[in-house]
């Protein structure tokens, strides 16, 4: 499978919502999704690796802002 045609849907992604990409390259997907969310002005993503239902792939999210303390 080749990493040009995954298509990551970062546009639809809220913050605290992610998506899992199935592949085999973990860290060629890792960084290909990440450098797509850098372009779409997407600074909040993370990527994991992991197994999600038997399958090897990332797991990319958008980070919660962090909240603060009311004191």
């Amino acid at each position: 499978m080749k990493t040009s045609l995954i298509q990551f849907p970062w546009l639809k992604v809220e913050k605290g919502q992610g998506f899992f990409v199935p592949c085999l390259d973990t860290q060629a997907v890792r960084e290909l999704g990440l450098k797509k969310a850098v372009l779409l002005r997407i600074l909040d993503a993370r990527a994991i690796t992991g197994i999600h239902n038997g399958f090897t792939g990332v797991w990319f999210f958008r980070k919660l802002p962090a909240q603060k303390s009311q004191t």
